[in-house]
């Protein structure tokens, strides 16, 4: 009884369909309204019945009863299209239906004017229909038996796909013209919602201003948790429909002109190496001052942003974001790092060094950061770059501290400084050591050659080390001062000049080495040494300079070669025309440390004012010598003369 009950309602359907059917389409529509009705109303049965029908009609047509039989009614007229019967159809058949179907649902969104996901309703039946495409497709390929209809699929595919393409990238770039509230998914934590701020002050596009920035553990993002949902949707239909590597170049493309406007609010331009080269120092060190800030907000906050936004969008979907984020930003992050490059091979002139470890420090620093960011073979390579930059830095600052030597060798030994002061080399080397030793971590790893391991453990500086690179280059440039100084000290005519221009030299860098870090790294023994010469060149000045007036003083010892009064008073006007000599000239000559001038004033005292003193009481003892006598100067304005020398105006 059910069957013939299944029977009598399966002729019923028919009989609709033959009465309003009119096309194929109408034909298809209706029984598709039947089948979703009552589940024994399959589509298979459907069709099964309707086959049967006509071959039923067919055969009582062509049939012939004898003469005698009895006319048939008139056929009805069939349908549009004869299927065979039911064990006969392909399975392929029902494809071509779903086809149809999905072409005349998906052609509705795909022409939409308005984009789709501005309605939540309409992006989760377009996804649906979507799914069910990307499902029949696969299952057509698999059988592999109606090329024509595959091929028609596809083409429908590549469309969905491109209209896809189009809300994925609206979403990414105008979020807040389409952003609908996240039915679920990808919902961000507390914390991530404090961290977004759409409102910056420049429209509706939440991008970072550039602002000062101390810490670095900073989350720009860039999307609300809505949009981030809808796009992962999205890319996980492209992935799964064999357009993996289009939407990651969409990514990309969406993505770029957030990061290049990003850069650009960093006051950073793009300059060529040439450029780089020839723009005067001045403006160059402007530049750089610009980049180490900018180079620090792009990769510890720009681009580990951009990394995390990836891994959301394209979660699962390897290695699609891989390929996404390395296209978004590797055109800002070579930028930047071509910039260090060009710096790098730029003039080595020694001014340019502190700034150039500025750099070198900068990129240093982040390279351990780096690893999680850069961790995927796609993104290993800019990694690479970075690691290289740092490395072409280093060599730069090895390069440009050693040519202070240079600058020393080839400066000239012309022109004297007046009163044997400190010559200027001497306290551009002196001062540019000190600074440099500000930086003595960075330069022992320079020096030390340890590029390699940038961005490990830092190299342990030994306070008591005076071995290292560092150290052995720093006293070799020392050493290159001193014969430099000893080669300008012959300028001057007067050898006791130059005593005192070497002397006043030594000093300096003995209280420039005392004042800093120099002094650990070229150790006790070497200072020993330079206070040594110091004291070598004091002689050598007193020798050369008051020699003369040592000899006059000297009177012989008490009856034993006498001098006859004559020849003490002419002993006595000698002096006093060379002490007036001396003093004159002397007292434009410059000591200009105070407590090496009062040794050497001590010291001339300690000699000449004992001699002189015994002078003056050999006079004052002899009877023939003191009716004649005339002391035109005390001891005690010998002592006053001799304590105004080396107070000449250059210091």
């Amino acid at each position: 009884m059910a069957e013939d009950g299944e029977e009598k309602l399966l002729a019923t359907v028919q009989h609709i369909v033959k009465t309003l059917g009119r096309t194929d389409t109408m034909t298809e529509d209706i029984l598709k309204v039947f089948s979703n009705y009552d589940g024994r109303l399959s589509l298979d049965k459907l069709y099964a019945t309707r086959a049967a029908a006509a071959a039923a009609a067919v055969a009582a047509a062509g049939g012939g009863g004898g003469e005698h039989s009895v006319p048939a009614s008139p056929p009805m007229p069939p349908p549009p299209v004869v299927h065979p019967p039911a064990a006969a159809i392909p399975a392929v058949t029902s494809l071509e239906r779903t086809v149809r179907t999905l072409d005349r649902q998906i052609s509705q969104f795909v022409t939409m004017e308005r984009l789709i996901w501005a309605n939540s309703a309409e992006a989760d039946a377009f996804l649906e229909a979507v799914d069910d495409l990307i499902g029949t497709v696969q299952e057509l390929d698999a059988a592999g038996t109606n090329r024509p209809l595959l091929d028609r699929a596809d083409e429908l595919l590549s469309r969905c796909m491109a209209r896809l393409e189009d809300e994925f990238r609206a979403l990414i770039e105008r979020p807040d013209d389409v952003a609908p509230a996240a039915p679920g998914g990808f919902a961000s934590d507390e914390s991530e919602e404090e961290d977004y701020d759409a409102d910056d002050g420049y429209g509706d596009e939440p991008i970072p201003i550039a602002k000062p920035v101390s810490d670095f553990d900073v989350v720009i993002d860039a999307l609300p948790p809505g949009s981030v949902s809808d796009v992962h949707q999205i890319a996980r239909r492209m992935v799964d429909a064999g357009f993996g590597r289009e939407c990651a170049e969409a990514y990309a493309a969406a993505r770029r002109g957030f990061i290049d406007e990003s850069v650009a609010r960093l006051g950073i331009r793009s300059r060529t190496i040439d450029e780089v080269h020839s723009l005067p120092w001045e403006e160059l060190e402007f530049d750089i001052a610009r980049w180490i800030p900018a180079f620090k907000m792009v990769f510890r906050i720009l681009i580990p942003s951009e990394r995390r936004l990836c891994d959301r969008v394209f979660e699962g979907l390897a290695p699609y974001g891989d390929l996404a984020f390395v296209a978004a930003v590797r055109t800002q992050a070579l930028q930047l790092i071509s910039f260090g490059d060009a710096v790098s091979a730029a003039s080595r002139a020694p001014e340019r060094l502190f700034r150039v470890i500025d750099m070198y420090e900068a990129v240093r620093d982040l390279l351990p950061d780096l690893d999680p960011v850069f961790s995927d073979p796609y993104s290993a390579a800019l990694r690479a770059e970075v690691s290289a930059v740092c490395n072409t830095l280093g060599s730069s600052i090895k390069g440009i501290f050693m040519e202070l030597e240079n600058l020393i060798r080839r400066d000239p030994a012309r022109v004297s400084v007046p009163g044997g002061g400190i010559h200027p080399i001497t306290r551009y080397v002196m001062n540019y050591l000190r600074a440099a030793c500000g930086s003595r971590q960075t330069l022992e790893e320079v020096m030390e050659g340890d590029l390699g391991a940038v961005g490990g453990a830092a190299i342990a500086v030994d306070p008591d080390r005076p071995t290292s690179s560092l150290a052995v280059h720093i006293a070799w440039i020392m050493d290159v001062l001193h014969k430099n100084l000893e080669t300008k000290s012959k300028i001057y005519r007067d050898p006791p000049l130059a005593s005192i221009f070497l002397m006043n030299n030594g000093k300096y860098i003995i209280h420039k080495v005392n004042d800093s870090e120099l002094g650990v790294l070229l150790g006790d023994e070497w200072m020993k040494q330079m206070m040594s010469r110091v004291r070598r060149w004091s002689l050598e000045y007193q020798r050369g300079a008051w020699a003369k007036v040592m000899s006059v003083l000297q009177t012989g010892g008490p009856g034993i070669g006498c001098l006859p009064a004559k020849a003490l008073l002419q002993k006595l006007r000698m002096f006093n025309g060379y002490l007036e000599e001396i003093c004159a000239i002397q007292s434009e000559w410059v000591i200009a440390d105070e407590q090496l001038r009062e040794d050497v004033r001590a010291a001339i005292s300690d000699s000449v004012k004992p001699a002189y003193m015994s002078l003056i009481s050999r006079l004052k003892s002899s009877p023939e010598a003191a009716q004649d006598l005339f002391i035109k100067h005390s001891p005690e304005d010998v002592e006053a003369r001799i304590q105004h020398l080396f107070e000449g105006v250059s210091k």
